[in-house]
């Protein structure tokens, strides 16, 4: 026992500390655990560290290949981390997957260099998957916060009847048509199904609106009706994300609990928006009367992080929350010293986000080769028609003559950064099974890929007046897909 042990002979360095407190503090046994523990947190640190400087080093290849070709940064996020992931390199694997510490290259570069031992191998890659975990969770919520913030209430209130339209049939068209399909033509449970077919829902705003803008079509009728549509889309998304996330944590599907989830996230949404509107000139007031450093930037940050707490608490998405602060603070008028203000923490926290939903993809799992992985591919190309035709039917709903109405339909096609949330949040409930979310990943690809070459082959005709329409409102709007 450690306490019969005679304190004369437990002394630290002197006599004057050869006290019981002391001397049980120098007890042999309690230092070594004291030195594993701390060497082990430094180890932790370590691939943590590690972790991150492969995360940045492929979001910013990845990115800068996409960049330079003209399609999404965010593409090249997500396929740089499919590269380190799983599917490639193992540099970035995690538990869920499967993978041990055995797998990972970054434990064995640890291993090699930091003095890693094998018995302290398992905990130490726990450890460190789970704290890049947690990091990006925090990137998709500073993300949906960011997108808030460049969203403008107004412009959402004020969207006519039409892009209302475009924005519902959007929504519903390809969810019911993805979800029955994976049900009765796949036999995929109903949890996963409705996942799936929930991410088939949102259009990314920021890369419709470039190639708008890169066109000359941003200010036609018809360029108007596709961002007012794709705005509500991102707000109806966020919603049947919210209901689809707390499904598949319950793993229960009542029509009771789903109209509760419905109205939870309407209220929350709502009541946020109005609270928080009537709380904002106290906010302003009381960002004008700080003094210290940070004081916006931070403020800002408790506010989304409150109302991502809260609703939590309620059994919905954090993701919610930050969207609602998002929306509230844009209103104000220090919502464009804010936008740049959370630009350079967006950059660090949210490609963490995107290159490990890339990283956590098994894309081996849609290898034809396999023959266990067809139904996989069958799944991926069951995903990406439906995800097409869904949005394509929706420029068709509209009664308005003289609009071009595929190129409504075609405007409303790519998933990008918010399909990949879908993924990513789906991923982390463990609500898709690998081939499912390897096959919603093609999806995302293959309709932002797809759609920026269509959009231009369907506006065929000479654009009008859009030599005047200038690419910074596409700029801004598409910094929510970085």
């Amino acid at each position: 026992m450690i306490f019969v042990q005679p304190i004369a002979e437990i002394t630290v360095g002197t006599s004057v500390l050869a006290q019981p407190f002391f001397s049980f503090l120098n007890h042999p046994l309690l230092a070594t655990a004291n030195e594993t523990g701390a060497e082990q947190s430094s180890l932790i640190l370590a691939g943590v560290l590690v972790s991150l400087v492969v995360i940045y080093i492929a979001s910013k290849v990845g990115g800068e290949l996409c960049a330079r070709i003209n399609l999404p940064p965010v593409l090249g996020e997500l396929v740089g981390g499919a590269v380190v992931g799983v599917s490639a390199l193992h540099l970035l694997i995690f538990p869920e997957s499967g993978s041990q510490a055995a797998d990972s290259l970054i434990v064995k570069f640890l291993e090699t260099t930091a003095g890693l031992t094998p018995e302290s191998a398992a905990s130490v890659f726990s450890a460190q998957s789970e704290t890049i975990s947690l990091l990006a969770e925090l990137g998709v919520i500073i993300l949906l916060f960011e997108i808030g913030l460049e969203s403008d209430l107004k412009e959402l209130i004020r969207v006519g009847p039409q892009a209302a339209v475009v924005a519902v049939v959007g929504v519903v068209a390809p969810f019911a048509a993805g979800t029955a399909g994976l049900i009765y033509l796949f036999n995929i449970s109903a949890v996963p199904a409705i996942f799936a077919g929930a991410a088939l829902t949102a259009t990314s705003i920021g890369i419709t609106a470039k190639v708008l803008a890169e066109i000359g079509r941003l200010s036609s009728t018809e360029g108007q009706i596709i961002i007012g549509a794709a705005v509500l889309d991102d707000v109806l998304g966020i919603i049947v994300l919210a209901v689809v996330a707390s499904l598949a944590k319950t793993g229960e599907i009542e029509i009771t609990n789903i109209i509760y989830l419905i109205i939870s996230a309407a209220v929350f949404l709502v009541g946020a928006i109005l609270i928080g509107r009537f709380l904002s000139p106290y906010f302003v007031g009381l960002v004008n009367e700080m003094k210290t450093r940070g004081q916006l930037l931070l403020t800002a940050l408790i506010f989304a992080f409150i109302l991502s707490y809260i609703a939590s608490a309620i059994h919905l998405e954090a993701i919610l929350g930050a969207f609602a602060a998002g929306l509230v603070l844009a209103e104000t008028d220090k919502s464009r010293e804010l936008e740049e203000q959370i630009l350079p923490v967006a950059d660090i926290f949210v490609p963490i986000f995107f290159v490990c939903v890339g990283a956590k993809t098994d894309l081996s799992v849609l290898n034809p080769a396999v023959p266990s992985n067809r139904e996989g591919l069958i799944i991926a190309a069951f995903l990406i028609v439906t995800a097409i035709v869904g949005k394509v039917i929706t420029g068709f709903t509209l009664w308005q003559p003289g609009i071009n109405k595929l190129a409504v339909g075609v405007g409303m096609i790519p998933r990008g950064e918010v399909g990949l949330v879908f993924a990513g949040v789906g991923s982390a409930s463990g609500a898709l099974s690998e081939s499912t979310e390897a096959a919603i990943i093609m999806m995302v690809i293959s309709t932002t890929f797809i759609a920026p070459p269509l959009l231009r082959l369907v506006f065929k005709d000479k654009p009008d007046s859009a030599d005047e329409i200038q690419l910074d409102s596409a700029t801004s709007q598409d910094s929510s897909s970085n």
